[in-house]
C-alpha cells in the first residue's frame, strides 16, 4: 500500500514513516500543505495521513481541494486539534477518518487496516429511495435536482441504509460497514458521519429521510409511523 504522510513536524513524520515501513507500507513524506496537495493530486496513493496545522496550507483546505478535484484517496486526519467542531470540520471537508494526537501506533495501524478493507457496497450503479438517488461508484447522491459528493465512508454507510430502507439498521451493523470492525471506533464517530450524511441528504424544506432510532441505530424512511 502506498501511503502519503503530510506532517510538518519532521521528527514525527520520520518516526511514523519508519514505523509504517516496518509494517510493509511504502511511504512518501510531505512537510507542508502545498507539497501535500501537489503529491495528493498525483492519484498514486492508496491512503493519506494528514495533519491539520500545516505551513503554507492547512489540512482542512488540502482535503477539501482534493475532494473538489474528485480524488477519493482514503484520508485519515491525524491532528492535535481534538474538539468536536474540528472533527466535524475535517469530516465535512472530506476526510474518511479522524484520529487525535497523542495517539497509539497500534490504533493508527488498526484504522489503516480498516481503511484497506473498506470497499464500496456491492450494489447496482444506482440505488433509489423515495426521491433520493445514490450512485455509489460515482461517490454521489442526488436529491431535489442537486448533487452531493460523498466520501468513501459516507458511501459505505448510505449503501447499507438504502439496501435496508424502512428498517432499523443497528449501530453495530453501521460500524462494521463503515470501519470494517475496527475495535476502537465508537458510536461518537458514527454519529459525526451520520450527521454529515444527513446534512447532505436533507436540505431545509425537504422531507427528512434519515432518522435516529434512539439507543438502537438509524433508519432511512419517509416517516416514523
Amino acid at each position: 500500500m502506498q501511503v502519503l504522510i503530510i506532517e510538518d513536524k519532521r521528527s514525527l513524520a520520520g518516526h511514523l514513516g519508519r514505523a509504517l515501513q516496518g509494517e510493509g507500507y511504502s511511504v512518501t513524506l510531505a512537510y507542508d500543505g502545498e507539497e501535500g496537495l501537489r503529491l495528493g493530486r498525483s492519484d498514486r496513493f492508496d491512503l493519506m495521513i494528514l495533519d491539520v496545522m500545516l505551513p503554507r496550507m492547512d489540512g482542512f483546505t488540502v482535503i477539501r481541494k482534493l475532494r473538489e478535484d474528485r480524488l477519493k484517496t482514503q484520508t485519515i486526519i491525524l491532528s492535535a486539534r481534538d474538539s468536536m467542531a474540528d472533527v466535524v470540520h475535517g469530516l465535512d471537508a472530506g476526510a474518511d477518518d479522524y484520529l487525535t494526537k497523542p495517539f497509539a501506533l497500534d490504533v493508527l495501524l488498526a484504522r489503516m487496516r480498516a481503511a484497506a478493507r473498506r470497499v464500496l457496497p456491492r450494489a447496482p450503479q444506482t440505488l433509489r429511495f423515495e426521491d433520493l438517488i445514490f450512485r455509489p461508484h460515482q461517490f454521489e447522491l442526488e436529491r431535489g435536482g442537486r448533487v452531493e459528493s460523498l466520501t468513501r465512508t459516507e458511501c459505505a454507510l448510505l449503501g447499507v441504509l438504502m439496501r435496508r430502507a424502512r428498517n432499523v439498521v443497528p449501530h453495530a451493523a453501521l460500524l462494521e460497514e463503515g470501519w470494517s470492525g475496527a475495535a476502537d471506533v465508537s458510536c461518537d464517530s458514527l454519529y459525526v458521519f451520520i450527521r454529515a450524511l444527513r446534512s447532505k441528504i436533507t436540505h431545509p424544506g425537504e422531507v427528512e429521510l434519515l432518522h435516529t432510532i434512539r439507543g438502537v441505530g438509524y433508519s432511512l424512511r419517509s416517516d416514523l409511523c
